[in-house]
């Protein structure tokens, strides 16, 4: 320091190069927050108060402070008497806390949707929150982004995929998940060489984490097999993809063109007869053998319910007998209704309205166009269906309680051992 108590030029210098070696802060963002500090201080200090313009410049290669107040140079020793020390230190470290800060989110904000490793700290609170340190900040894996049933102990290292970055306060807080369809969809393009070379396309995702995947594929190259590609030679790549999700099943479904065809892909290992697509409703009917059936919806529905979502339609699995005695009873219900005859009631049914309830949705246009009817017609028909579909709903709740009170009488009645 001088005598009159400002800094040497070499000591600014030294400064700048401390900060940047232990912060890993570029010079020139250093010699700036330096520079809006001291001009802060010296606002903050000088006889004009917070209304004086005051401009703080440093030599970048001698050090050197050059100041001006109201236009007006300041001395060296005014510098000092004019910037409080404490206060400029004070300004300093804030501005270089927040400089570390926008540097992190600057790295990780594009990282949102990519996977990152890291390192298991430690897993806190009543909701389990997992932090995971990455290479420069500790990210969090809130419980609700877990695979069910999956326990991180510490100094484990995990892949997950960043799904939120933002500023809190003086830090960044770096959102983690393990249970996104992305993730998986990520871990297949790291694995699988033909999918990162656009090779072979992901189309689509539909998870259940910890339990099942299937992923929609596609290739413009005919001679690409799509399954042994992602699978891999004796499942290789399928299965170090697997293992990283702890032991989650991957279905690798060809996308097609054909709805039809692409639904039945969907839902092997079941073998599909037949696929009836009604498109006012966005639901396809599939018929399968009986035997089949189980197999197609899968344990608590979960195949049919993951080949749903991958296909973006309504899959109703059903055996002929099933369908035929479903449309006998719509027939029957539609035909209740004032204004709905047998040739009406078959349009509907030939668009795949199966109940009270899908009547009742219809758009208004649709039903003007199935019936030739006029829109009082039309407001008519919907509200006595919705009407319908309501006392059907109660009645099966009436069911339900009836039936619930007699299994409760039941076991009171029952010898006691």
């Amino acid at each position: 320091m001088r005598t009159d108590g400002s800094m040497k030029p070499e000591e600014i210098l030294r400064l700048v190069e401390q900060i940047h070696l232990e912060r890993k802060i570029d010079r020139e963002i250093v010699f700036g927050i330096i520079e809006q500090a001291l001009t802060l201080a010296a606002r903050k200090h000088g006889d004009g108060g917070d209304d004086s313009v005051v401009d703080v410049h440093i030599d970048r290669q001698s050090g050197e402070i050059n100041a001006y107040r109201d236009n007006l140079p300041l001395a060296a020793s005014e510098i000092a008497e004019r910037i409080g020390a404490q206060t400029a230190k004070q300004v300093i470290i804030q501005k270089i806390r927040d400089a570390e800060r926008d540097m992190i989110y600057d790295e990780y904000f594009p990282l949102i949707g990519q996977i990152v490793s890291g390192t298991v700290r430690r897993n806190e609170g009543r909701n389990n929150v997992t932090y995971v340190a990455l290479t420069d900040v500790e990210a969090i894996l809130p419980y609700s982004e877990k695979i069910p049933r999956e326990n991180y102990r510490p100094e484990t290292v995990i892949k997950a995929l960043v799904i939120d970055v933002k500023k809190v306060g003086a830090k960044v807080k770096v959102v983690l998940s393990r249970s996104r369809p992305l993730f998986v969809q990520r871990l297949l393009e790291q694995e699988i060489p033909e999918i990162s070379e656009n090779v072979i396309e992901i189309v689509n995702v539909s998870r259940e984490a910890g339990r099942r995947t299937k992923v929609a594929v596609v290739s413009n190259d005919p001679h690409i097999d799509l399954v042994g590609a992602c699978v891999g030679v004796r499942g290789a790549r399928s299965r170090a993809i697997t293992d990283e999700l702890g032991g989650e099943r991957i279905d690798v479904v060809p996308w097609t063109a054909d709805t039809a065809e692409y639904i039945r892909n969907a839902l092997k290992p079941a073998i599909v007869d037949e696929v009836m697509l009604c498109t006012m409703l966005g639901r396809a009917i599939v018929l399968v053998q009986r035997e089949q059936r189980s197999i197609a919806i899968g344990r608590g529905g979960q195949n049919v319910r993951l080949a749903s979502r991958l296909c973006k339609w309504d899959v109703d699995v059903m055996n002929r007998d099933e369908l035929d005695q479903i449309i006998e009873k719509a027939m029957s219900d539609f035909m209740s209704i004032d204004g709905v005859d047998e040739e009406l009631a078959d349009a509907l049914v030939g668009q795949g309205f199966l109940s009270f309830d899908d009547l009742s949705i219809i758009e208004p246009s649709d039903l003007m166009s199935l019936g030739n009817l006029t829109e009082d017609q039309v407001e008519s028909i919907t509200s006595a269906a919705e009407e319908l579909a309501q006392e059907q709903e109660a009645e099966k709740e009436r069911e339900k309680q009836l039936n619930d009170e007699e299994r409760s009488e039941e076991d009171s009645s029952a010898p006691q051992l």
